[in-house]
């Protein structure tokens, strides 16, 4: 079968993900005592609000003043001055499809505003989400509890972004269970680590084990067209048609700040006054899937992994991720293919992943997934 894949538009089905880990200094470990109450951050937001969309079903899309958005109440970003777009020269050039969501047939958001899903609006600082530990002498992952892993990484240099196409599925989640994919962007470990992340999420968006898109603090967004944690459309059907995103996270070496980027859309950006570890470069880039399992019901969870297919099953029926791409700090800057991948499966009985050779359609490319609790996923 060929591949045909089809670039997905942003609307109906699932989760895109904005998650940031942050430095445990002790600025900010002090800022994270003081909760902003939820009475007060929904009076600021209702004060910011210039006009509001009905998006599908109960949600409400309140366009915000960019200047007025959550973000700007990390204690870190007093006095930030925002970045409205990347430097020209270091635009990444992503697919040609144009982003689309299903609230913007309902209407569009005023210039100098930026849209917000009001189920978002309380704005606290809630833990951030865990991810594994890498041990670089041993070239070893190590996973935090109840966290299942199918992903491929890069270690050893100096990286300033990472991209890829993200094949979209509707996973089966159960329980307080989550199943992702994403990019990560590492540099430290322990309560030394800095992590940007993006991707999409099928589950309770880490609603009791951490936070994403603007309800963590300090992603400063500056797309009026594109609303994080609105559910995205269409997806892949099994043996189907093959949707996919492509989305990229890059520093802005002007700046310093980490992007993120969805398609040809510049969404926003992580500051590097909140990242202190990367401001210079990362020194690891992850893609792969995730799954975070409560054994809720005494067993494995039943969540799927990409498709909830192997990966042995292929094109159009296990999920994918391609044309997998970083940058470095070589001039001029542009996006590389990479060599010598590292591979982490923390249950291969359960979630696997398989690396492919590369091809003309898909570059870089692997495939992961799986089932969860089975017969052989105990």
């Amino acid at each position: 079968m060929a591949n045909v894949m089809h670039y997905t538009k942003l609307g109906g089905c699932f989760f895109i993900a904005a998650l940031t880990s942050f430095m445990l200094s002790k600025a900010f470990a002090d800022c994270r005592k003081v909760e902003t109450l939820k009475t007060e951050a929904s009076v600021k937001h209702n004060k910011a609000v210039i006009k509001t969309i009905k998006g599908e079903g109960e949600d409400l899309i309140d366009c915000v003043d960019i200047y007025k958005q959550p973000a700007l109440n990390h204690p870190l970003l007093k006095n930030h001055t925002i970045q409205l777009k990347p430097s020209e020269t270091e635009t990444v050039s992503g697919v040609q499809d144009e982003i689309f969501q299903s609230w913007s047939q309902h209407g569009e958001c005023p210039d100098g505003t930026i849209p917000i899903v009001r189920r978002t609006q309380g704005f606290e600082h809630p833990p951030s989400k865990t991810m594994p530990q890498f041990e670089p002498n041993k070239l070893e992952f190590i996973p935090p509890p109840h966290h299942e892993y199918a992903q491929v990484s890069l270690h050893g240099g100096q990286y300033n972004g990472a991209q890829a196409g993200f094949n979209v599925w509707n996973p089966a989640a159960y329980n307080a269970d989550n199943s992702i994919a994403q990019i990560w962007v590492v540099r430290g470990n322990g309560k030394a680590l800095n992590s940007v992340e993006a991707g999409w999420i099928r589950g309770d968006g880490y609603q009791s084990t951490g936070c994403y898109n603007l309800e963590c603090p300090g992603f400063v967004q500056t797309s009026k067209k594109f609303a994080l944690g609105v559910p995205i459309s269409p997806i892949s059907g099994y043996n189907g048609k093959q949707y996919d995103t492509f989305i990229s996270i890059y520093k802005n070496t002007n700046s310093g700040h980490w992007w993120l980027q969805v398609q040809n859309e510049a969404i926003g950006y992580w500051p590097d006054t909140i990242l202190p570890n990367l401001r210079g470069s990362a020194e690891l880039v992850s893609w792969g899937g995730e799954i975070y399992d409560s054994q809720a019901d005494g067993h494995h969870t039943s969540t799927q992994m990409g498709s909830g297919h192997f990966p042995d099953e292929g094109f159009g029926k296990a999920s994918y991720v391609r044309n997998l791409q970083y940058m470095d700090d070589s001039s001029p800057l542009t996006f590389k293919d990479p060599a010598g991948l590292l591979t982490f499966v923390t249950k291969p009985s359960c979630y696997n992943l398989i690396v492919k050779d590369k091809t003309p359609n898909m570059g870089t490319h692997f495939y992961y997934g799986g089932p969860g609790f089975s017969a052989t996923c105990p």
